[in-house]
């Protein structure tokens, strides 16, 4: 681990994992509260660390303190969620890999917190190190498969990081002109700020310089779809989503943008657009057609209660009253609270 001023979360972090783990290895950067305390709690051997604006530089420092043929790495917001302590020991058996853990993120949105479920790479053989100012990588060609190990986020909650993430993010755009996965990092950083002319121009450079090769392609053309909705940059969004239909048919996060953006594209001209209607029903049936996945990074609720919800809303605002209240009983099932309060009204 890396750490600085986290006493907050870090004992949750630690009490996480130290039962999973034979040596704890928390190396600091800088702490002025009780994180270091806390950490010699829990016997972790701590190293100190001069912080040089270089993520990689600081991970690989903490790797250098490892004394073990694996290495686990966590941040102190995470916290490993489920019993795996099997499922690690026998990754490990099966040989040289690097395991891809599910880390669920929550985030503020417009109705509060909604969760994200993404895949990392955390566990790997010792001798790896990482590579990249920010939001580094391992430089490994080892294959990458996923493992049973589950850990919660909050971090995103916290808007001051975009401070030191910003910087960080534009001196590797600098370095790597047109790159897409640092101008797609910085346009989410953008995101979390609200400074939605910024998002748009980093997703639309993300979007423009993506291959499709890339691991990461995918959530590039979905951020770019969210960025026009944000900006009212609508224009392209159609040409987009058709462009792009074949290539994310199963991604449900792709289809649930796809209505939000409809939406708004068609209420810019009601007259003209009217007929682009049923596109939106059709984009939210293909949502639940998929259901949830694990083979993307999603946000929970795209494949089933959100766009559930979403229909209900759909057909409320056409008078279809049946069909809508069939469609927020549905998504209340699952205790989705907007449902369950647009059914106490109908």
């Amino acid at each position: 681990m890396i750490v600085r001023n986290e006493e907050a979360t870090l004992p949750r972090c630690l009490e996480s994992a130290s039962r999973l783990v034979d040596d704890i290895v928390v190396l600091d950067t800088g702490s002025t509260d009780g994180t270091l305390e806390i950490a010699r709690r829990f016997g972790a051997r701590i190293g100190e660390y001069t912080w040089s604006d270089h993520f990689a530089e600081a991970r690989n420092a903490a790797l250098e303190l490892s004394r073990t043929d694996w290495n686990l790495v966590l941040d102190g917001d995470e916290y490993i969620t489920n019993d795996c302590h099997d499922n690690i020991r026998e990754f490990m058996r099966q040989g040289q890999a690097i395991g891809r853990i599910r880390r669920l993120s929550s985030v503020r949105n417009t109705d509060g917190i909604q969760w994200v479920s993404d895949y990392i790479s955390r566990l790997f053989p010792s001798g790896i190190r990482y590579r990249g100012r920010i939001h580094e990588q391992l430089d490994s060609d080892l294959p990458r498969r996923i493992i049973g190990v589950e850990v919660g986020h909050d971090g995103y909650l916290d808007r001051a990081k975009s401070g030191r993430n910003i910087p960080l993010l534009q001196q590797e755009l600098l370095e790597n002109p047109g790159n897409a996965y640092y101008s797609f990092q910085l346009a989410k950083e953008y995101r979390g700020i609200e400074r939605y002319a910024e998002y748009y121009q980093f997703c639309k450079q993300a979007y423009l310089n993506v291959s499709r090769k890339e691991r990461y392609a995918p959530y590039v053309i979905v951020e770019f779809l969210y960025a026009m909705l944000k900006s009212g940059k609508l224009e392209k969004g159609p040409e987009v989503i058709e462009r792009e239909g074949d290539y994310l048919q199963d991604f449900p996060d792709f289809h649930f943008a796809s209505a939000l953006l409809y939406l708004d594209y068609i209420m810019e001209d009601v007259g003209r657009r009217y007929p682009l209607l049923p596109k939106i029903e059709q984009a939210y049936l293909r949502c639940l057609e998929i259901g949830e996945t694990t083979r993307y990074d999603s946000v929970i609720g795209t494949g089933s209660f959100s766009a559930m919800y979403n229909l209900g809303v759909y057909y409320e605002v056409q008078g279809k009253t049946a069909q809508a209240v069939e469609w927020y009983r549905k998504a209340a099932e699952y205790s989705y609270e907007p449902a369950l309060k647009r059914l106490q009204n109908l």
